[in-house]
């Protein structure tokens, strides 16, 4: 599309890529929780949660970032807006959103608030969410006390559940974003009554300056002035702004400082509004936090509105309706955006569904700073002699980036492997953010000397699986089939940085220089018999099924990057050449026996760990879950052209092949060549693929109505169990939450459906759809002889998973777990974009807000829509977001 003829968003795309103007620079970019995290945890124990919690966190600055309510800032968090409320009746001040932490929650961390994000663009030009809040007192210590009483087989207790909403009685709290230019942000509250009688509120739109002045190497104080005309800030980087509030209110001032270091500190608007203490803000009218008191009293089934403008000057009109038709319109713009994004072929749920889930994706960004030395200064600690301290090896980490955050309240920092899942949907709709996405972790500052990607604040030595050349491979495809052409230069940088990652896992997690590898935990908590990142109790390690499984995806996508670059400079070809051949050997390690024991068990037709142990001998783990499908993941198909474009380097592979006795016999089974001509790697052959699926899609195993299990059902009656001297390890179908601790939280793999495990089983079908065409079928569901192919089995799959978020036939949607009131009139159009969901009935669990690697719902609808079996054969796809249209350079 010419740029002329784009949508008034994909203009601004458009000109800040391409001309550096600022659109992305203010955005949605505060967290929902900075307490609780390893950046402000400064305590000897290292215990984060009751170091700063959330009762601390309206009187203690924070040093790393900042938090609130449906807060925007700039892109380096210097100057912060949010909303704060008060009905009148609650203990606090409401400046964040409340939940309970790890130790409090029967489940773990668990948010209890309510909000729900509708709308966003990718430069933030217009941005809507909707937080519920309460008329009555909202029950913090009720809903502490009684999770704290209930166990791990509890559900937990939920605000819902105390009966608060009763009657309608709380206010819809709409909040909405504009932009008038880059730097001219217009905010507007919309207040819902939605109780039987008139309910009063004081509402506190809030501006303040991060503290950046308090700490080692402080940073001169900036300034919030009360000025004719509204509130002018001043920031020695930043420059000047002005903060405006529509209407006469009140202004209060006070600073942005921990109680006990002056008279007026952080939490003055709490003492002010719900204890009256006036002397609290400062009279002077300056300060580093500021706020407009309004109170506003909304009739019964009314509402009201506050408008609020951030600028580089004061505004020229100050009036509302002039104000109004810039949100309004730049929420049309946000219409026109979607229209010419989303598949025409789509309806209306699915539309809606899309839409919030990349709100969600989008509204998720957040502003991560973490100066891994300084941190580590604050502990008294040498960074070079650190060892022993959490993160103590990664001193050379300098976090200062907005990230794409799992969850800005339960997971308020980046994951390695999520963060390469989100980049994927949020190429949807912003391939330049989604490129610096995955740049960002294999750059110098965030990347290890040796090659290892930081896993995430817990513990950056955690060890992630290996997602992010697959997912660079698909962006840059995504890139090029929407554009014509890819990002070389882009694909090219990343590649060298993904090659010394890829290093320091052929170095640091092949225990025996085998070709087998052992990742540890690899983000899937609870999902074996013992805890993979720990000292095994038998002693000894894992040859883990889904470790070689990532690392042969790695190969084979680094092989496509390689095979692209070729394009452009036939020196890559030895690279591509050196990844089939680290491929082939994975492939042969997988069928080697080792210790009297191999990965595949032939009685049960499926991949297993192997547990090595001390003496040399080995045992399978025969625990049917994600671990043993991971294996069907690792396939990859490559164009019929490659033969004829790189004929060097077929006989090259040809040559290896035929030198190579061991490697001669596994490809000899049908792993190289599809039936379409096309060039298939993978690490089984066709009567292996058959036997996996037989269980894949057995609705008695891993086949849920809403998508793949984790863990076949298999074992809700006949739970795995290992014995190691007077104790036991067991692994049994938990469709809902684990009733293991193994890794604390609400973490749990033992039978839920998880959306990037069934992304990439999604892919792989694709794939050997390409390569085996529509001569191969199978039963879906297995025993209902109902034959489908391979790609029809994918479109079913993809199917299964927009279910959970549909309204059925009784107008419920299966994410909400039955709960009535979300089939009431201002509840049922909102959607939550959970963790995880129930292996049985869909119900969400896990982090409520988890909208980033279950964002990737948006991907499916618009693949499928309109795509057939035909155009993937005809297009040799190589991935799930590859378009259904060639490009000029593949017609010709």
């Amino acid at each position: 599309m010419a740029i002329n003829e784009a949508s008034a968003e994909q203009r601004r795309l458009h000109d800040a890529d391409t001309a550096a103007v600022p659109w992305r620079r203010w955005g949605p970019y505060l967290s929902e929780r900075q307490w609780g995290t390893v950046r402000e945890d400064y305590s000897p124990g290292g215990d984060a949660w009751d170091h700063l919690s959330h009762d601390d966190a309206r009187s203690r600055a924070y040093r790393w970032g900042e938090d609130g309510i449906g807060g925007f800032s700039d892109d380096k968090q210097t100057l912060c807006l949010a909303v704060a409320l008060w009905n009148g009746r609650d203990p606090i001040l409401k400046e964040r959103f409340f939940g309970l932490t790890n130790s409090e929650g029967n489940h773990g961390e668990d948010v209890k608030d309510y909000w729900f994000y509708l709308d966003a663009t990718p430069t933030h030009s217009y941005q809507r969410m909707v937080y519920k809040y309460p008329h009555q007192e909202f029950p913090y210590e009720d809903l502490i006390a009684t999770n704290r009483a209930r166990g791990r087989e509890d559900f937990e207790y939920e605000l819902l559940d105390t009966g608060i909403f009763a009657e309608d009685r709380y206010f819809d709290v709409e909040i909405e974003y504009a932009k008038a230019g880059p730097e001219n942000l217009l905010g507007r509250i919309t207040v819902h009554n939605r109780g039987p009688e008139a309910a009063s509120l004081r509402l506190l739109p809030t501006l303040w300056f991060r503290n950046t002045w308090s700490w080692d190497a402080p940073e001169p104080r900036p300034e919030l002035r009360a000025r004719p005309g509204g509130v002018e800030a001043v920031h020695h980087r930043l420059g000047t702004r002005w903060f405006t509030v529509l209407g006469d209110a009140p202004l209060l001032f006070t600073e942005n400082e921990s109680a006990g270091s002056g008279p007026y500190v952080k939490d003055a608007f709490h003492r002010y509004v719900v204890h009256g203490d006036t002397a609290a803000v400062n009279p002077d009218g300056i300060g580093t936090k500021v706020a407009a008191l309004v109170t506003v009293e909304v009739p019964a089934g009314g509402s009201t509105v506050v408008r609020f403008r951030l600028a580089e000057a004061p505004p020229a009109d100050t009036d509302p309706h002039a104000f109004d038709r810039v949100v309004d319109r730049r929420r049309a713009e946000a219409d026109d955006f979607y229209r010419a994004l989303l598949a025409p072929e789509l309806g209306d749920g699915e539309r809606q569904v899309v839409r919030q889930a990349l709100a969600g994706m989008l509204w998720s960004k957040q502003y991560f700073g973490y100066d891994v030395e300084r941190w580590l200064a604050g502990h008294g600690r040498d960074p070079l002699a650190s060892r022993g301290t959490r993160n103590g090896e990664w001193f050379h980490m300098i976090c200062d980036d907005v990230i794409s955050m799992p969850d800005k309240w339960e997971y308020p920092w980046f994951a390695a492997w999520d963060l390469a899942f989100q980049s994927i949907a949020l190429a949807l709709v912003d391939l330049g953010f989604a490129k610096n996405q995955l740049n960002l972790l294999l750059g110098r500052r965030y990347l290890h000397p040796s090659g290892q990607i930081p896993a995430y604040e817990w513990n950056f030595s955690d060890v992630n699986p290996p997602v992010h050349a697959w997912a660079a491979y698909l962006v840059y495809e995504l890139d090029k089939s929407r554009n014509g052409t890819g990002d070389h230069a882009w694909l090219e940088s990343i590649f060298h940085k993904l090659a010394k990652n890829f290093t320091w896992w052929v170095n640091c997690k092949d225990h025996d220089g085998n070709n087998v590898f052992q990742g540890g935990f690899l983000g899937l908590d609870n999902i074996g018999v013992f805890d993979r990142s720990a000292p095994l109790p038998t002693g000894g390690y894992l040859d883990q099924a889904d470790g070689t499984a990532w690392m042969a995806l790695y190969c084979q996508s680094m092989l496509s990057i390689a095979l692209e670059l070729s394009r452009q400079d036939p020196v890559y070809l030895e690279q591509a050449q050196a990844y089939f051949e680290h491929f082939a050997w994975i492939a042969v390690a997988v069928d080697r026996e080792a210790g009297g024991a191999a990965m595949w068990d032939e009685g049960d037709g499926f991949f297993y760990d192997l547990l090595r142990l001390p003496d040399g001998s080995a045992q399978r783990l025969p625990v049917r879950s994600l671990v043993g499908l991971l294996p069907l993941a690792a396939v990859t198909v490559y164009e019929t052209t490659l033969t004829s474009r790189h004929p060097q380097l077929i006989e090259g592979i040809q040559d290896f092949v035929s030198r190579h006795p061991s490697v001669s016999s596994v490809f000899s089974g049908g792993r190289v060549n599809g039936r379409h001509g096309e060039h298939l790697l993978a690490l089984f052959d066709e009567t292996r693929l058959r036997r996996i699926l037989l269980r894949l899609l057995d609705e008695e195993e891993f086949l849920s109505p809403y998508g793949i299990r984790s863990l076949s059902r298999h074992h809700r009656d006949h739970p795995f169990e290992f014995r190691v001297g007077d104790h036991t390890f067991a692994v049994g179908y938990q469709p809902a939450e684990s009733d293991s601790a193994m890794f604390g939280g609400n973490s749990n793999w033992r039978g839920p459906v998880w959306f990037p495990a069934n992304v990439l089983v999604i892919r792989a079908l694709m794939n050997l759809y390409v390569g085996y065409g529509d001569d191969f079928t199978v039963e879906c569901p297995t025993g209902s002889g109902v034959k489908m192919t391979l790609f029809e089995v994918a479109r079913e799959i993809s199917d299964r998973l927009i279910r959970i978020f549909l309204p059925g036939p009784d107008g419920s949607r299966p994410v909400h777990g039955g709960q009535d009131i979300y089939a009431s009139e201002h509840w049922r159009d909102l959607i939550t974009f959970n963790e995880y969901f129930h292996g049985d009935n869909g119900a969400g669990l896990g982090a409520a807000h988890q909208t980033g690697w279950t964002g990737l719902v948006a991907v499916f609808p618009n693949v499928f829509a309109g795509l057939t079996g035909i155009d993937l054969l005809d297009n040799g796809m190589t991935g799930v977001l590859r378009s259904a249209q060639r490009t000029e350079e593949e017609q010709a």
